[in-house]
C-alpha cells in the first residue's frame, strides 16, 4: 500500500510538471498561475503544493529533468576526455545541438528558458538559479579547455577563462536562434559543421593570456616549456 502511495505521489509529480512544460510553453511562465497547471493536470491547486513550493520550483524541476548537468557527461566519458579534450568538447557540442534538435521535450524547455520565461515578480530569484547553472557549465567546459592546453591541442598561453565563454556562447546562440525559428534548417544535420566551425577558429587564434607573465604561469602549471 505504501509502495503504491508512493508510485501515484510520483506519478501526479510528474503530471504537474508535464502540464507546467504544456501551459508555460504555449503561455508563457510569467502569465502563468498554479491554478491553470493543476487544471491542465487534471487534479487539485493543492496538490501542487504538497509537490512543489511555487511556480518558480517547478519550472526549476522542469529544466532538472531534461537538462543533463554537463559535469556528468565529462565524467562518464573518463580516460577519452584526457587523451582528446578538445574532441570531447566537439562531441558535447554536437550532442547538445542534436539533443534539441531530435527532442521535443528539451526543444520545449529551450523555448521556455529563452522566449517565455521573464524573470519578474515571483520569478525574479531564479536569476541566480540560472546563474549558477551557467557558472557550473562554463567551470566545465573550461577544464577541457585547461586539459587541450596540457595535451598540446592549445598554445599554452590560451586564455582558457575567455575560450569557455567564447564557446558557450556560440552554442547557445545557435540554440536561441534555431528555437526561435526551427524550420530554418536540419540542426541535427547542420550540427558537426556549426560546431567544427567554432572549433576550428579556436585553434587556429585562440584568446590568449594578457602577459607574459600570465603564460609562464600557464606553462608552469600545464607543464609546457
Amino acid at each position: 500500500m505504501v509502495r503504491r502511495t508512493k508510485q501515484a505521489a510520483l506519478a501526479t509529480r510528474e503530471a504537474l510538471i508535464d502540464a507546467a512544460e504544456q501551459v508555460f510553453r504555449r503561455e508563457g511562465v510569467t502569465r502563468t498561475s498554479l491554478a491553470e497547471i493543476a487544471a491542465e493536470a487534471g487534479v487539485s491547486r493543492g496538490a501542487i503544493y504538497w509537490h512543489f513550493r511555487d511556480k518558480a520550483e517547478l519550472l526549476d524541476a522542469m529544466c532538472e529533468r531534461t537538462l543533463l548537468p554537463l559535469d556528468a557527461a565529462v565524467a562518464r566519458a573518463g580516460d577519452e576526455v584526457r587523451a582528446d579534450p578538445l574532441g570531447m568538447v566537439r562531441t558535447l557540442a554536437i550532442d547538445a545541438l542534436t539533443q534539441l534538435a531530435s527532442d521535443d521535450r528539451t526543444q520545449a524547455v529551450f523555448e521556455i528558458l529563452f522566449h517565455k520565461c521573464e524573470l519578474v515578480g515571483d520569478m525574479a530569484g531564479r536569476t541566480a538559479g540560472r546563474a549558477g547553472d551557467r557558472a557550473e557549465c562554463l567551470s566545465s567546459v573550461r577544464e577541457l579547455f585547461e586539459l587541450a592546453v596540457a595535451a598540446g591541442q592549445l598554445p599554452p598561453d590560451t586564455d582558457v577563462a575567455l575560450t569557455a565563454h567564447a564557446m558557450h556562447a556560440y552554442v547557445i546562440g545557435v540554440m536561441h536562434e534555431w528555437v526561435r525559428s526551427p524550420g530554418d534548417y536540419d540542426l541535427a544535420a547542420a550540427a558537426p559543421a556549426l560546431v567544427d566551425v567554432m572549433l576550428a577558429g579556436l585553434r587556429g587564434q585562440p584568446p590568449r593570456l594578457a602577459s607574459a607573465q600570465d603564460a609562464k604561469l600557464r606553462s608552469h602549471c600545464t607543464g609546457h616549456t
